[in-house]
């Protein structure tokens, strides 16, 4: 890949790792969190929603360590302590003193963790079928997470994400691919979430008790038909949170930010805006 691949946006030195992101727009600052499938970036997971978002806010969208375009050591250990550190890393960078946080899958897992753990950074949190609250390992997220690289396999796990798979095509497939086969990329994925995967998803749940004491205004979003995280898991998380609002997207999977990208886009746009 040469340098002006389109996942390749701007760097800047977050704990000593030259972290990538992509900015648009001038506003309230909005951080969004990408999730942690195979070959995932900042870009490939919020393309369609940073120009949206940019038109009234100013959007951040790093590639979290360990994924993308992002500085990740051989012997780095991932957890959550380290994740969160990057994202306040991240905003210390650039200045930001608070943001609103959106975060899909993984990403609203480590939103839900940054607002428990500082609450005086975070707005108000978007949460897109976050892995934020445990369930029982699916099938699916464990395929996810069990990925090895090929062709097959990643159009396979694009099928899993999307509720009609018509909605992608070969180069949409031929990108993420790409992106893990990278050199040392597969071998980083495979270091955050070996077998047996069930302890991951209680890993980066966050405890219950901590998810209703939060105060912030919380927007819920799922797909209806997400066969990767359990609808359950977004109504337990409405549940708890006090100031929370649920937003289900029938003939939806996992990702609304991409199968309906259009309302999404206007309903988190809202949901920012509304006094």
């Amino acid at each position: 890949m040469g340098d002006n691949h389109p996942e390749m946006g701007i760097t800047v030195r977050v704990s000593g790792r030259i972290t990538n992101y992509h900015e648009a727009g001038a506003g309230p600052p909005v951080l969004l969190l990408h999730g942690s499938g195979p070959g995932v970036s900042a870009w490939s997971n919020w393309r369609s929603t940073l120009p949206a978002l940019g038109k009234s806010f100013r959007v951040l969208a790093p590639d979290v360590v360990g994924f993308g375009f992002t500085e990740t050591p051989p012997d780095l250990k991932f957890d959550t302590d380290m994740w969160a550190q990057h994202v306040i890393g991240f905003l210390d960078a650039l200045d930001v003193p608070a943001a609103h946080l959106l975060g899909n899958s993984f990403g609203g897992a480590l939103a839900a963790q940054v607002a428990v753990r500082h609450p005086e950074r975070v707005n108000r949190l978007v949460l897109v079928g976050s892995v934020a609250t445990r369930f029982p390992l699916t099938e699916e997220l464990d395929a996810v997470w069990g990925y090895t690289p090929s062709f097959e396999n990643m159009r396979d796990l694009m099928s899993i994400f999307m509720y009609d798979s018509n909605q992608f095509d070969r180069d949409s497939i031929q990108l993420r691919l790409d992106t893990s086969q990278r050199p040392g990329r597969q071998e980083a994925f495979a270091r955050l979430f070996p077998a047996p995967r069930q302890r991951w998803v209680d890993a980066l749940a966050s405890p219950e008790a901590e998810l209703a004491a939060l105060r912030h205004r919380v927007l819920i979003v799922q797909g209806r038909d997400d066969r990767v995280v359990p609808m359950r898991a977004s109504l337990q998380l409405h549940t708890l949170i006090e100031r929370s609002e649920l937003h289900l997207f029938g003939a939806c999977g996992h990702w609304p930010h991409v199968e309906h990208a259009e309302r999404f886009n206007q309903l988190v746009t809202d949901f920012l805006l509304a006094d």
